[in-house]
C-alpha cells in the first residue's frame, strides 16, 4: 500500500478563544489534495470558528497552520485566497440583482483599455460554469431567478476563479431541496476530480456517506473522532458527534505532533 501524500494544509494545536468563552482548544486537522474532509459536530462544536481560522477571517490564539509543510500566518481572508484556500459561506453572499457573470467577476471585473471587457467575462464564465455542469438558458439572467442548487454553482465558480487549491465549503446543501442537494453533492466530486482539497461542513451524515473521504469530528471546541468514510458507518459518527463515544484512545493515537 503507497503511503498517504502529505497534506497540503496540516492545522496543529488551535486554540481560539472569545472573551471568557474558549471556542477551539487543541484541534488539529489535516486536508490533502484529491479528498473531501467532511467536518461535523453539533451546533457549537467549533466548526464555524475553525472555518474563520483556515479561511483568515479570525486568526487562531494559538497553534500552527501548516501549507505544504511550510508554517504559514492566516491573518487575513487575502493571505489564504494568495496562499489558495478559498471559502464559499453559508449565505453565498450573492449580488441579487446582477447577473450570473456580474457576480462572477465582482471586484475582479476584467477590463481593457479602462473598459470592462463584457465579451471576455462571459467566454471566461461560460468555460468555468462547463466544467461544473451548468446549465441555464443565459448568464445575463439575474442570480434572483436561479434555483438554490444554480446560485450554490455560481458562489463556487465565483471561489474556483482564482484557481485555488483547497476550498472550504460551509453548510452548502442546508436549505436546498433533494434535487439540488444531488447537484451540489456532483459538484462536489467534481472539485475531488480535478485535484483540489474540499473540507465540507455539514450536519447532513448521508452527505457525508455519500461524498466524503475523511471526516474530523468536533466535539465542545475538540477533536472527538477521525474516521475513514468507507469503514465507518453512520452510527459511530453520530455516538462521536453527541458524546455517546469516548474517543479519548484515539485522539491519544492521532496526536497532533
Amino acid at each position: 500500500m503507497s503511503p498517504a501524500p502529505e497534506p497540503l494544509l496540516r492545522a496543529r494545536h488551535v486554540s481560539k478563544r472569545f472573551g471568557a468563552v474558549r471556542a477551539l482548544t487543541d484541534v488539529g486537522l489535516e486536508l490533502r489534495a484529491g479528498e473531501v474532509m467532511a467536518l461535523v459536530g453539533d451546533n457549537g462544536a467549533g466548526k464555524s470558528t475553525l472555518v474563520s481560522v483556515i479561511s483568515g477571517a479570525d486568526p487562531a490564539d494559538e497553534g500552527v497552520i501548516e501549507w505544504k509543510g511550510r508554517p504559514v500566518r492566516l491573518g487575513h481572508p487575502y493571505a489564504a485566497r494568495e496562499l489558495g484556500i478559498a471559502t464559499v459561506y453559508q449565505d453565498l453572499a450573492l449580488c441579487e440583482s446582477l447577473d450570473v457573470v456580474g457576480n462572477l467577476f465582482l471586484g475582479r471585473e476584467i477590463r481593457r483599455a479602462g473598459v470592462l471587457d463584457e465579451v471576455a467575462m462571459e467566454h471566461r464564465a461560460r468555460a468555468l460554469l462547463d466544467t461544473l455542469a451548468f446549465r441555464v438558458a443565459s448568464l445575463r439572467v439575474p442570480v434572483s431567478a436561479l434555483s438554490g442548487g444554480q446560485r450554490q454553482t455560481v458562489a463556487l465558480a465565483r471561489a474556483l476563479l482564482g484557481d485555488p487549491e483547497l476550498v472550504l465549503l460551509d453548510e452548502p446543501t442546508a436549505a436546498l431541496g433533494v434535487e439540488q442537494t444531488v447537484q451540489v453533492l456532483d459538484l462536489i466530486e467534481r472539485l475531488r476530480d480535478r485535484g483540489l482539497a474540499v473540507l465540507l461542513i455539514t450536519h447532513n451524515l448521508a452527505n457525508v456517506k455519500a461524498v466524503a473521504d475523511q471526516v474530523t469530528v468536533l466535539r465542545l471546541g475538540r477533536n472527538n473522532g477521525f474516521f475513514d468514510v468507507n469503514t465507518t458507518s453512520q452510527e459511530q459518527i453520530t455516538s462521536s458527534i453527541t458524546g455517546a463515544t469516548d474517543n479519548t484512545a484515539m485522539r491519544a493515537a492521532r496526536a497532533w505532533p
